[in-house]
Order: C-alpha cells, then sequence, then structure tokens
C-alpha cells in the first residue's frame, strides 16, 4: 500500500500545481490514460490471485476516484481563473461619461456666424432681410444698376459668364448683392429698410480674396432719408458688430454707378500689434462702401425718383469676421479643414443677440 500513497501524493502534487488546463490535461494522461500509471495498476489486477484482488482492487479503484475528482476540481478552478482574468483584461467601464452629442461638437462656420450678427443688429433697427438669386441677368446685375456698356465690371476677367442662351443673351453668377435692391424696388412700397446678405462670386482668387464669398448690402429707400441717417446707421451697426463703446467714421469721395455721392468709408483703429483693434488708436481701416442711391437705379426699381431718394452700403462679410475674430487668411474659410472650424467655430444654439452678446 506504501507505493499507492507514494503515487497518490506525487499526483495530487502535480496536479495542485497545474497552471492552466494545457498542464491539468498532461497530469491527467499520465496517470489515467491508456499508460497511465493508475491505469497500468488497474491493469495488474488480474493477473492477481483473488484475495489480492480483494484487497488491491478497492485501493486502486479508490485512488483512479479520488484523482479523477482532483483534476475535476482544479479544473473548475482554472476555469474559474481564466474567466476572472479576462473579465479584467476585458472589462468595459460603463461608469466612463457618454462621449459628447453631436450637436456639442459641431461648430457653426464663422460666415454663418456673422451673417446672424449682421442681421441680430439691423432687425433691431427695423430693417427686413431680403434674398435673390445667385445667378443673374446681365440685366439686374449691371444695366439696372446703372453700369453703362463697356464698364470694365462687365469683363470676363471679373465676371463669371454662362454660355448664352436662345435668345443669345447670357446668365451670370451675381457680382455683388446689388440686384437684390433693385427686385425689392419692384415688389415693395416704400419705406423700404432691408439688409441683403447672400453669396457673390468674382475671378479672383489671393489670401484676401476669393472667387465665391460673401457681401451683405443694405437699402433704404423713402422720401427724406439723407446722408445723415446713412452715417448713423453705420456707427450703429459698427458698435454692436465690434461690441466697443464707440467708433470714428471717416468719408472719403468714391465713385459707384449705383450710388451718387458715393463714398469710401474708413473706421479709426488700432495697427500696433498682430490684431486689428477697432474704436482705438489712431490708425484708419478702409471698412465699406456707401452712398446717395442713384435716380437712376431707383428709376428701374420702378419708382420716382423725384418723390423717393434713399441711401445703401455694402461691405464684405468675409472681411468683416477676418477682422472681428483675428483669421488671417481667406483661403481658410473654404479649405473644409475639420481643425480650422474646431478652433474658430462656433457653439451650436448660441443664437447671437444684442442683450445676450454677440458672440458670447
Amino acid at each position: 500500500m506504501t507505493d499507492l500513497a507514494h503515487l497518490s501524493t506525487t499526483l495530487e502534487q502535480a496536479i495542485a500545481g497545474a497552471k492552466d488546463e494545457a498542464a491539468l490535461d498532461t497530469v491527467r494522461v499520465s496517470a489515467l490514460g491508456k499508460k497511465g500509471s493508475v491505469s497500468a495498476l488497474l491493469a495488474t489486477l488480474g493477473a492477481m490471485t483473488p484475495d489480492e484482488r480483494k484487497e488491491r482492487g478497492p485501493a486502486i479503484n479508490g485512488l483512479k476516484t479520488h484523482i479523477a475528482t482532483l483534476i475535476e476540481t482544479r479544473r473548475t478552478a482554472l476555469r474559474a481563473e481564466a474567466l476572472e482574468q479576462r473579465l479584467v483584461a476585458e472589462k468595459l467601464d460603463v461608469t466612463l461619461p457618454l462621449r459628447p452629442a453631436p450637436a456639442a461638437m459641431g461648430r457653426i462656420h464663422p460666415v454663418s456666424q456673422v451673417i446672424d450678427e449682421i442681421a441680430a443688429i439691423f432687425s433691431d433697427m427695423g430693417f427686413s432681410i431680403a434674398e435673390g438669386p445667385d445667378i443673374e441677368t446681365d440685366y439686374y446685375n449691371f444695366t439696372a444698376l446703372n453700369f453703362p456698356e463697356g464698364h470694365p465690371a462687365r469683363e470676363m476677367h471679373d465676371t463669371f459668364f454662362f454660355n448664352p442662351g436662345p435668345d443669345g443673351a447670357r446668365k451670370l453668377l451675381r457680382t455683388h448683392t446689388s440686384p437684390v435692391q433693385i427686385r425689392t424696388m419692384e415688389k415693395t412700397e416704400p419705406p423700404i429698410r432691408v439688409v441683403m446678405p447672400g453669396r457673390t462670386y468674382r475671378n479672383d482668387s489671393d489670401q484676401t480674396h476669393t472667387p465665391m464669398f460673401h457681401q451683405v448690402e443694405g437699402l433704404v429707400i423713402d422720401k427724406s432719408s439723407h446722408i445723415g441717417q446713412l452715417r448713423w446707421v453705420l456707427e450703429e451697426f459698427l458698435k454692436a458688430f465690434f461690441e466697443v463703446e464707440s467708433v470714428t467714421l471717416r468719408f472719403r469721395p468714391s465713385f459707384f454707378p449705383f450710388t451718387e455721392p458715393s463714398m469710401e468709408v474708413d473706421v479709426q483703429c488700432d495697427r500696433s500689434g498682430n490684431e486689428v483693434r477697432i474704436g482705438q488708436g489712431e490708425d484708419w481701416l478702409e471698412i465699406l462702401g456707401c452712398g446717395m442711391v442713384h435716380p437712376n437705379v431707383i428709376r428701374a426699381g420702378g419708382l420716382d425718383p423725384e418723390i423717393y431718394q434713399g441711401f445703401a452700403w455694402g461691405m464684405g462679410i468675409d472681411r468683416i469676421a477676418m477682422l472681428k475674430y483675428g483669421m488671417p487668411d481667406l483661403r481658410a474659410f473654404f479649405d473644409a479643414d475639420k481643425r480650422w472650424i474646431d478652433h474658430y467655430g462656433f457653439r451650436p444654439f448660441d443664437l447671437p443677440t444684442l442683450f445676450g452678446g454677440l458672440s458670447s
């Protein structure tokens, strides 16, 4: 019996020392397999005498049962350990916060933001928003705006023309938002107070020019409008837009076919640092063009210039966005670079308001 006790101890130690199921299976085969140590003992029972078989048989079968039970117990323990290790390695921490919602991750393009700011400011002044088509006729884009035949703006190097139609006329991508002035006068009874933001197109491209850009124009038509009102409107707009206490404007004589007199407007600023600061300093920056609406334009809009007069102004939305938010290159506006929009973009649903702050 001593040999059975020794074999039992040896197998028990081997089973307890098995680190995984593969090692445990090796112990099982070496003990209970066809050529295993316990199986070899069972094979000797046939050669024993009945008395020896009666004594040795129960002991050997008991060893077999004992070893099989230890192996199964150890297998269950190894599987539990393996499962625990896998759970630790593959666990998902459900207590972590959710990813930001799309509305929190998305950003409003600076041009869209500035258009909303412009609308908020002029709506507070009693202006309405007017829009028109991007594809225009020569009449609305040039002729009705007092552009004479042969004017340089009609040439191909400035304007994107379409192929001539069946009637020989060529449509074009509008070069300014001024055609909306004519369309508004045609369908609206004065007094008229509108602003017209939108896309415009010219064949030009560099750091401060792109083939497609954005403009906003304003138009006031009634029986008693004058330049003093124009100056007040522009001053109030620039103060609100750049969020400063005051601005100083300088009006210089200029020429536009659709206004008479015509003026370029400069705003006082500070250029001493990396950014242009409006409302302070001793420098000047050209900001927009304006003037009293030309009688021929009023007449083209279907109104009598002997009764009605008005003023208009226009500026580049992209340019004033660059000035306000410190963006150095206009071309980046249209590159569709997510890193740029993440940096310069605005949070959704933070609509600009005069009482809440335009750019808060």
